[in-house]
């Protein structure tokens, strides 16, 4: 029997879906963690370089497919890496953006599915590029009047390193062009081949240095070097395949712009191919795939890109990341090992989540000792939809179990193996109490997850959401961040319990004997920058307020709508304080808001209801000046600031690209007309939010005088 998209089966399994979705993100930001301390800090590298940016792309495409569940100090906020010290820095003209990861065939038709729905294309085929996804390091290179001018790495997406004496020393690279654009910003990947990073491995033993771990680490170490003859002796080599800033078109397709670009003197990879539809990709794909091993240099996965520069620039981008791009990664590896252990972690909105703590293995060149269980019935050998997963096969401590980590390197348990199970292993019984507090952990109809009721009498919430309100998407208070926040939390003297006591460290450390300045771990200048940083945060944009409060649901994405929508603190404030769920004026203009469902408008009037959790938010207002949400940038186009609605078939552009398009322009689209609309796009069709309009005496236009808006814009 199918079930219904609407049923309460279905809604738990979405709910489960969410549950093993935040589970991913916590594994994932806590590898990204781990690798950048080791990386940036200790410059001693724990894991590749190429299994870092995997992580990092992984979790950066999980949060934006689901930005309300994003994690608390999440590491996605800026891409790639931060400029390291020693190096001028350069800020991109165009950003250098990640790209959405596919793992699986499906996850190929359904980016296909997306792109020709957005578009409106039916089932017209789209031609696409698709590329070996080279394992180096993104390289920009700035043309002017065909000369080289600056050559940056991507850094964190908008400010890069300054490396252009180092990329003067590689091969690939032109100093002059002919024929070029005035402007050309070239991109592409910095790499080394094996014979290369064999050759300068055994000069590095022969010098008695440590040798490099692999050709992605040479590449890397060796174009950021301070000393470019260093560079120049080391053999670095650039496939080129984009581009930045542009003065003139290369081409009006991807292709033809990569054959423009071979034209001019760069290496494009001669294994990129025009594919028309999902079953040309998938057979480049493994074509690819099967001559991996023949490649004298490393890949990780196939890049498709829409070829039509048109529909690109259409489909446009994300916040992190193009629409008309994807990388397909290629599978993972599995290992057997002992699952020793199964432990509880208690997260910041109470969820129980099971982790499976294993006997030390190595899986892709990566040591691996923890993997995720999702929940309870994952554990009991059910999926997010009550099916039956490993064929029923429940997972105990004392197991040897299958563990792989696929493109998105969360570790994952895939399999048991019944027969090495010993006699005196027991069904895992899932906790029905918190093992934090006490509290009664109790599993709501419909949903995967079991969550303690001790709110913020729970240690583990408590300190949680204070680690989520310091991080970055919120007040983001550098020095204070998720291992101090443990520390104050378990101060006698100077306890940080809930928001508002941040706000009063200064005046409390003032008045007490054992001063801040005076303890182990830091000192008068350190004490000092802290309590700067706490006061500079004082005065707070409204979405990041929103967002720092934890309320469930509620991301980033989300927190930026409702600021959007409501403007100022005290407005928004007052209508979570009036709303009722299910009813009232309050309630229609907080579910009308695109984006903003009956799930999350219940959670943030809840947050708003429930005393102890309301004084905890009066108490941070009395500390800090909430600003006012900033005017779209977009000031001059004549729906700027404006809330539109569309209705009824549109025949010139899909909904959602007609969305874009308005949200590009400064607008907020609503999902329902009501006396704050201000204009109603109704295509054929339109029916009962017309009529409403007509009501309301809300302006009504057809499509053709919406793109007329939109095109003189």
């Amino acid at each position: 029997m199918t079930t219904s998209p609407d049923s309460p089966a279905a809604a738990g399994g979405q709910k489960r879906d969410a549950q093993q979705i935040r589970a991913a993100m916590r594994e994932l930001a806590a590898l990204i963690r781990r690798a950048n301390l080791a990386y940036h800090q200790k410059d001693a590298p724990e894991i590749s370089d190429a299994e870092y940016d995997a992580a990092k792309r992984r979790l950066l495409a999980l949060e934006e497919r689901h930005p309300d569940l994003k994690l608390p100090d999440s590491p996605t906020r800026d891409i790639g890496a931060p400029p390291r010290e020693g190096f001028a820095k350069v800020t991109h003209e165009v950003p250098m953006l990640s790209l959405g990861n596919a793992f699986a065939d499906d996850e190929v038709h359904e980016f296909d599915e997306r792109i020709r729905k957005f578009l409106g294309l039916g089932d017209k085929v789209v031609t696409y590029t698709a590329e070996p996804k080279i394992d180096g390091l993104s390289l920009s290179v700035r043309y002017e009047n065909g000369r080289m001018r600056v050559a940056a790495t991507r850094g964190d997406g908008v400010t890069g390193e300054d490396v252009t004496a180092n990329a003067r020393t590689i091969c690939d690279l032109p100093q002059t062009l002919d024929g070029a654009p005035d402007l050309l910003e070239v991109r592409g990947e910095v790499y080394m081949s094996h014979p290369d990073f064999e050759a300068l491995n055994r000069v590095q033993a022969e010098a008695g240095a440590a040798p490099f771990a692999n050709p992605r680490n040479a590449a890397a170490g060796s174009l950021r070097q301070l000393d470019p003859e260093i560079t120049r002796a080391r053999p670095l080599r650039f496939f080129a395949y984009a581009w930045g800033a542009l003065s003139a078109p290369l081409a009006d397709t991807q292709m033809g712009a990569i054959n423009r670009l071979a034209a001019l003197g760069f290496q494009t990879n001669p294994l990129t191919r025009l594919c028309r539809g999902t079953q040309e990709l998938l057979a480049h794909y493994r074509h690819i795939e099967a001559r991996r091993a023949e490649l004298d240099y490393d890949i990780d996965g196939v890049v498709y890109k829409v070829d039509d520069l048109d529909l690109q620039r259409r489909l446009g981008f994300r916040s992190t990341t193009p629409r008309w791009a994807i990388a397909h990664k290629f599978p993972a590896e599995t290992v057997w090992t002992r699952l020793e252990k199964i432990d509880i972690q208690v997260g910041r909105t109470g969820a129980l989540s099971p982790v499976a703590r294993l006997k030390p293995v190595t899986v892709g060149g990566v040591v691996v000792s923890n993997a995720t269980l999702h929940n309870e019935d994952y554990i009991r050998g059910f999926d997010s939809r009550g099916n039956v997963i490993r064929d029923g096969k429940d997972i105990r401590e004392g197991d040897w179990v299958k563990v792989y980590r696929a493109g998105d390197v969360i570790p994952k348990v895939a399999d048991v193996d019944l027969s090495r199970r010993p006699p005196d292993a027991r069904p895992f019984d899932f906790p029905t109490r918190c093992p934090e507090c006490g509290s009664d952990a109790i599993r709501e109809e419909g949903d995967a997850v079991r969550r303690c009721t001790g709110g913020m009498a729970c240690p583990a919430q408590a300190m949680e959401r204070l680690k989520h309100f310091v991080s970055r998407g919120a007040f983001d208070i550098e020095g204070l961040g998720a291992r101090q926040v443990e520390m104050f939390y378990n101060d006698a003297d100077l306890p940080i319990r809930e928001p508002a006591d941040i706000f009063t460290l200064r005046a409390r450390d003032a008045r007490n004997l054992t001063r801040l300045k005076n303890r182990d771990g830091w000192g008068e200048k350190s004490a000092e920058n802290l309590f700067r940083a706490i006061e500079e945060r004082r005065r707070i944009p409204l979405y990041r307020m929103i967002y720092a409060l934890g309320i469930r649901h509620v991301g980033e994405a989300a927190s930026k709508l409702l600021a959007s929508h409501y403007g100022s603190w005290e407005a928004f404030e007052t209508a979570m304080t009036r709303a009722q769920p299910g009813e009232g004026a309050e309630w229609e203009e907080l579910i009308n808001i695109d984006g903003v469902g009956a799930v999350m408008a219940r959670s943030l009037i809840a947050a708003f209801h429930q005393e102890n959790e309301r004084r905890l938010i009066d108490r941070l207002v009395d500390q800090i000046e909430v600003l006012d949400a900033k005017q779209p940038p977009a000031a001059d186009s004549p729906i700027a600031g404006k809330t539109l609605v569309f209705t009824g078939t549109l025949e010139r552009m899909t909904r959602a690209e007609a969305k874009a398009r308005a949200e590009a322009l400064g607008a907020r689209v609503a999902g329902s007309v009501s006396a704050r609309t201000d204009l109603v796009i109704a295509g054929p069709g339109a029916g009962s939010k017309a009529r409403k309009a007509a009501e309301l005496g809300v302006e009504v236009i057809d499509e053709d005088a919406w793109l007329a808006l939109a095109e003189g814009a």
